[in-house]
């Protein structure tokens, strides 16, 4: 019974959260970080406040939900980095198909974040607490893209003369989600044309072929 009720009892918590992160994302795409509420957010998901604050602390904890959500592309409890998709860069031996599936990963991860990374750039323009989970973000990407160039680096195809260190800031620079912003949010490129022209970019510029 005790077995029973606990399963019971993390299901509801699952149902929960899910409720929440649904009508969160649907708020802040809609109104915004500044006008959604906690209170809002508990009418539209139909969870008490109580739970919502017990579940997530805070609205930046639930905006921090709604975009780990997002990144991951699910809410399943498995780091980016441990994803079959991610861990298999490191198995390709062409430096050039390599990149070409950094891409179309980071096309993916942009693609599913963008809207709501502008709705957090604009919070933490006067939000402390968003600057902060804003500053968070780009480092933990920073870090996942140094994986790149780490794994170019070890095999021995980065360009001549090209520091693992500097072509990690060219791939954080080239597949940050400002560029994605700027070329497929701003000036209607297609997520596929931007992905080619990542790939292209990059063995340009990391390994100079």
């Amino acid at each position: 019974m005790a077995g029973d009720d606990e399963r019971q009892g993390q299901a509801r918590t699952r149902l929960a959260r899910r409720a929440v992160v649904d009508a969160a994302r649907a708020s802040f795409l809609e109104r915004g970080y500044g006008t959604t509420t906690i209170e809002l957010v508990s009418s539209r998901s139909q969870v008490p406040q109580a739970t919502v604050y017990r579940l997530f602390g805070s609205k930046i904890g639930i905006l921090r939900a709604v975009i780990d959500e997002s990144i991951a592309g699910d809410d399943e409890p498995v780091p980016v980095a441990s994803r079959p998709q991610v861990r298999a860069l490191a198995d390709e031996p062409d430096a050039a198909k390599r990149i070409a599936a950094f891409a179309a990963v980071a096309g993916q991860l942009n693609a599913r974040v963008q809207p709501l990374y502008r709705i957090l750039v604009g919070a933490a323009a006067s939000d402390a607490e968003a600057a902060g989970l804003l500053a968070e973000l780009s480092r933990q990407r920073q870090e996942g893209q140094r994986l790149i160039a780490r794994s170019l680096a070890r095999s021995g195809a980065l360009r001549r003369g090209l520091r693992e260190r500097d072509a990690a800031d060219v791939v954080h620079a080239l597949a940050s989600p400002e560029v994605y912003g700027l070329l497929v949010g701003d000036r209607s490129w297609a997520p596929s044309r931007w992905e080619r022209w990542l790939t292209d970019t990059l063995v340009e510029q990391l390994l100079g072929t």
